[in-house]
C-alpha cells in the first residue's frame, strides 16, 4: 500500500455550528481553527506530506461583508500569531488561488509566511484563499497560452495554482454536504471522496484516522483492472 501523501479538506460547517452552540456564525469560525490544528497535528503523526484546506472560496464573496471582514482578520492574527510555531515544527505554507481582491496588510503576512516556511520539508499547508476551480482552470490555459505552449495534459497540471503538489489522494468534507463546490476539480480526478455527516468543528483526529485507516482498504486501480 503506498503512502498518503497529500489530504484536501473543504472544512464546512463552522458557521452552522456557531448558529447552533452561540446564536454567532463567527463563534463558529473561531472553533474551526482549533479543528485546524488538530488535523495539522495529526498530519504530522501519520506522515502526510501535503495537507490542502479549502479556507475561502470565490463565491464567498456573497457573503454579508461582516462576516468576510472576520474571517480574514482572524486570518491575519492567525499569521501573525502561529507562523513561527508553524515554522518550528517544519511547516511549509502555500497560499493558492487569486491574491488580487485581498487587502496588502494581508498580502504582507501571507508573503512573510511563505518566505519564513519555503524551505521546510515536514508538512506542508496549502491555503486555498479566494480559490474556485474553475477560475484555476482558465488561469491554467492563458498561461498555456501566453508562453506558447502545447495544449497537454503535463502542460496544463504544470501551470495550476498546485504545480509541483501532487493530486490529493483523499478529499474529506465535513458538513453532511456532498457536493465540491468548484473546489479542485482536475486535481480530484482519481480521488477517494469522504463525506462527514458532523460539522467542522465537532470533527477530530480519530475521526481523521478513520478516514486514514479506511482509505487504506480502499483497492485503487485507477481504470485498470487488477486481479
Amino acid at each position: 500500500m503506498k503512502p498518503i501523501k497529500h489530504v484536501a479538506i473543504i472544512m464546512d460547517g463552522n458557521g452552522r455550528w456557531g448558529i447552533k452552540k452561540a446564536k454567532n456564525r463567527n463563534y463558529g469560525h473561531n472553533q474551526g481553527l482549533k479543528t485546524i490544528e488538530k488535523i495539522v497535528n495529526q498530519s504530522i503523526k501519520r506522515n502526510i506530506n501535503f495537507l490542502t484546506l479549502f479556507t475561502f472560496s470565490t463565491e464567498n464573496w456573497k457573503r454579508p461583508s461582516k462576516e468576510i471582514s472576520f474571517l480574514f482578520n482572524l486570518l491575519e492574527k492567525f499569521l501573525k500569531n502561529k507562523v513561527n510555531e508553524l515554522n518550528n515544527k517544519n511547516i511549509c505554507l502555500k497560499f493558492i488561488g487569486n491574491k488580487k481582491n485581498l487587502s496588502k496588510s494581508l498580502l504582507d503576512k501571507i508573503s512573510h509566511s511563505e518566505k519564513l516556511t519555503k524551505k521546510n520539508k515536514k508538512l506542508q499547508i496549502n491555503i486555498a484563499l479566494d480559490y474556485g476551480s474553475k477560475d484555476e482552470i482558465i488561469y491554467s490555459a492563458r498561461n498555456l497560452n501566453k508562453k506558447n505552449l502545447k495544449i497537454t495534459k503535463k502542460n496544463f497540471t504544470d501551470n495550476l495554482y498546485t504545480k509541483n503538489i501532487p493530486d490529493p489522494d483523499i478529499l474529506i468534507r465535513t458538513g453532511n454536504t456532498q457536493r465540491l463546490s468548484n473546489f479542485m476539480l482536475w486535481q480530484l480526478a482519481y480521488t477517494e471522496i469522504f463525506f462527514e455527516k458532523k460539522l467542522w468543528p465537532d470533527f477530530n483526529a480519530t475521526d481523521f484516522d478513520r478516514i486514514l485507516n479506511r482509505f487504506k482498504k480502499i483497492k485503487r486501480n485507477f481504470g485498470s483492472i487488477n486481479e
